[in-house]
């Protein structure tokens, strides 16, 4: 993509009334359309989506292939997508527009800074979608599974929020089930290496996005975890 295209794109996010940013870790502070700061934290489903109905998070949302295809799928719930690449995110995001998906919203932020942006309680679901597996191992603690990560979701999940893995990467999916064994905080509720091998639990799990589609086009298979907050 040239500089010129993705410049046109930052701009033009910069009018979306569904894409929140913030571009400063030190100074955690959200804007909106036309660059306006706002106040967000504990009033999503008010403000911005106006209703009281529960919120999903998709974490490293890319292009928010997830975001979408969850908003599609349950009309009755509100999903943000989360990454901080401002190309992708116009993509999702204008999707939605297009398509008048008034659940489904954008936040350009760091991960790490999501619980300056949400209330203790205010997020009911987390998925973590492909995201990058930082296979060195003086990575591990940028993976998004990582007792790092996890402690940040603690500080805005609802008490039993779910949080959900899918991956084709077996050292993340390895690594993941290594660390919830070892945390009190959260207790695992599903685990499958394999999710396409046999009937999906769940229908969530039929949405695949671009980069899955790669995957299982290389003949990778998909692996899938589900745990939750218990403390």
């Amino acid at each position: 993509m040239s500089r010129r295209n993705k410049l046109q794109k930052f701009a033009e996010v910069l009018s979306f009334p569904n894409v929140y940013e913030n571009f400063d870790a030190k100074n955690p502070v959200l804007t909106g359309t036309g660059g306006v700061e706002v106040d967000l934290k504990g009033k999503w489903a008010q403000q911005h989506f106006s209703n009281d109905n529960p919120i999903t998070l998709e974490l490293a949302c890319g292009k928010g292939d997830y975001t979408l295809g969850l908003a599609r799928q349950f009309p009755e719930r509100n999903f943000i997508g989360v990454d901080i690449k401002g190309a992708r995110i116009w993509r999702g995001a204008k999707t939605a527009l297009e398509e008048g998906l008034t659940n489904a919203a954008f936040l350009r932020t760091r991960i790490e800074l999501i619980a300056h942006f949400f209330e203790k309680g205010e997020v009911s679901e987390i998925w973590i979608t492909f995201p990058d597996p930082f296979l060195r191992k003086s990575k591990a603690n940028r993976r998004l599974t990582s007792d790092h990560f996890l402690e940040q979701y603690k500080r805005i999940l609802a008490n039993g929020g779910l949080v959900h893995l899918k991956t084709d990467e077996p050292n993340l999916y390895d690594f993941t089930l290594e660390v919830l064994a070892e945390n009190k905080d959260y207790t695992l509720l599903y685990h499958d290496d394999d999710i396409y091998s046999k009937a999906l639990p769940m229908p969530e799990l039929e949405l695949k996005t671009f980069y899955e589609k790669q995957h299982l086009a290389a003949g990778k298979t998909i692996k899938y975890i589900r745990f939750r907050l218990d403390n």
